[in-house]
This record gives structure tokens, sequence and C-alpha cells, in this order.
């Protein structure tokens, strides 16, 4: 079947998603936009074109008989409600990370999923997609490098706004490290530990700035992640996995090298979104053909609840310096299928 979406949320993201579903997407169309604001919506209608509903109630626009799929792009404390009525009028939908703000939050939409008896929910978390942790996976499932044993990666950014506290550097920085690498070698984890090394004299006041994250699977892999979020010198995103018989770098975007002016040099991306723009199209696209089989791929709402459960363990040791356990009492069975 075409997926019908109503896109609930027209900030950046949302918008985004509109041009990106009318232009890129096989398989589905918006023929609703929500937002909370009037004018949000109708500049998502816009994007969206002729004869698109316009909606400031979620409710509204998510039973709407002509929609049968629902994206939510809302700030993340707003993620929970909209995602339950979706689930409440068995659609399938997306929502961008995270899947809530809180692991309570979280746990209501798992709980809300598997009272439905549906698979109806995927988080967006995009670095599953992305080419080049897609090859890193295929080379470690290949067996043939042996076992993970230590994982080092950086999260560098060029700078970051005002209000960008130092939790955020967990919640929304590191929180694409904590989904995507259990992905990548198939395990969980097990403790989070946040060292926090001499502040960089860029960071703004009060925020500390660069972090060291060390978090450890339940099989013994550790990872070691800098969180950096001033560097001054570019978006820098790097993985390399230490195995038994041999090591994996994670391939970066390709730039020309250059000679010039007695250097000789490479390019490095300004920001996340021309960084991983390209898997966005391919998640999107995967979502929808999931969907229109009454089917998920990509990380589930008990991925979202886990990185959530991990994130709150990373910021409580931020504080307390220690390591913190991640405790989520197991995968239900209803995420095991």
């Amino acid at each position: 079947m075409e997926l019908n979406i109503a896109v609930v949320g027209c900030g950046m993201i949302g918008r985004e998603h509109i041009e990106r579903i009318q232009n890129r997407i096989r398989g589905a169309q918006v023929v609703a936009v929500c937002d909370v604001f009037e004018e949000g919506a109708k500049k998502g209608a816009e994007i969206a074109g002729a004869g698109v509903k316009v909606y400031t109630d979620f409710h509204a626009a998510i039973n709407d008989p002509d929609v049968n799929a629902v994206v939510v792009t809302t700030p993340g404390a707003f993620h929970k409600d909209p995602v339950i009525a979706a689930i409440e009028a068995g659609k399938p939908v997306f929502t961008e990370k995270p899947l809530a703000n809180t692991a309570a939050d979280c746990k209501a939409v798992v709980d809300a999923e598997m009272a439905s008896g549906k698979h109806l929910v995927q988080v967006g978390f995009m670095r599953r997609y992305d080419r080049g942790y897609k090859q890193v996976k295929e080379l470690i499932d290949s067996g043939k490098f042996g076992a993970p044993m230590v994982i080092k990666c950086t999260h560098r950014a060029d700078g970051v706004a005002p209000d960008y506290t130092t939790s955020m550097a967990v919640t929304d920085t590191a929180i694409h490290e904590i989904d995507v690498l259990p992905w990548l070698v198939g395990d969980e984890w097990d403790e989070v530990q946040c060292i926090m090394p001499k502040t960089t004299s860029k960071a703004h006041e009060g925020l500390k700035d660069p972090q060291i994250m060390i978090m450890k699977t339940k099989s013994g892999i550790v990872n070691v992640l800098e969180v950096n979020v001033n560097c001054g010198f570019g978006y820098d995103i790097n993985c390399e996995v230490v195995c038994e018989n041999g090591v994996i770098n994670l391939p970066c975007p390709s730039f020309p090298t250059v000679r010039y002016a007695n250097n000789v040099s490479t390019k490095i991306e300004d920001n996340w979104i021309l960084r991983f723009i390209d898997s966005y199209d391919v998640e999107i696209q995967d979502w929808v053909d999931h969907a229109s089989k009454g089917e998920t791929g990509g990380s589930s709402a008990w991925d979202g609840y886990v990185a959530s459960i991990t994130a709150d363990a990373l910021v409580k040791s931020q504080t307390s310096g220690v390591a913190e356990k991640v405790i989520t009492g197991g995968t239900p069975d209803f995420y095991k299928k």
C-alpha cells in the first residue's frame, strides 16, 4: 500500500522530511501537516503542495481517515503523546530521535506498543543507515577480523549554541553512539562512565567540554568516546574497531586531497546535516518500505528506551564520576521477534 502520511511538527527537521517524502521517497506522500503553531503548519503545507490538510491538533491529524502513517518531528519533549496516539490508531509511526526525553516517557511508548500487539514504531537513529557504519558492520559480521575488543570514537563539532548544556553532550550528541555501537557489534551496554578532562577555553560559561565517555558492553567490549563540541575545525566523526585479528576504521566521506600553498590537505565536513544527509533518505525509504508491508525496521521503541536509560546513566556519571550500571530488566519477548 502507499503511505499517506501526517507529519506532526513542522520545524526545521519536519520541513526537511516533508520535502524529502514529496520529492525523493517512493511509495509515500504527505497528505496532512500539523504544528501547534498554525503558521508553522502552513509553512509545512507550502512545501507539501496543494491539497494537503493543515492541523494544529495532532489527534485530529493522526485520526484523519485519509492518513495511514505518521511522522513525528516535534521537539523530543513532545514525542510521547503523538507517538502513542499513532499506536492507538493502529498506524505505523516514524519518530525522530529521541523516542522521548525521559526513560519514563519512553517506557510509556513501549508499553503502549506491546499492548497494541503490533510493531508500529521506528526511532530515527539514522547512523544505522549511514554507508560507512553499514560497511563496518558488514566487516565485523564477516567474522574474519575476530571478536571486537575495543572501540575508539570521536564526536566533534565546530561549536554549539549558548543554550547547549553539559548534559546535552550525552542526550543530544553521544546519544547517536549510544544507539549505533551496540547494533554495530551485536551487544548490549552494561556500564558507563563519564570523565571530565580540562575544559576548553572555547566552551561557554557552565559547559564542561570535552568529555570522555567510557562504555562497556555485557561481553566486555570497551568503547572510549571523545565528545568535543568546540573543536573549532569542523564536524569530525571517527570510529575505530579493534578486533582480535585486525582493526576496522570507519571510512570518512570522500573529499579531494589537494596540494596547495605548501600544504597537503583534505576537507572536513562542516556540520552534521551534510555529513549524514544521504542516510536520512535511505532511512525514510526503508521505513516506508517496511511500513507499507506492516513491518518495522531500524531502531525500535525498545532501542529508544534502552538509549534513554543508558543516557540517564551517563548523565548521572557526569556528576558521580564513577561507572554507573545500565539496567533495562531484559528485552521483552515482543521485541525479540
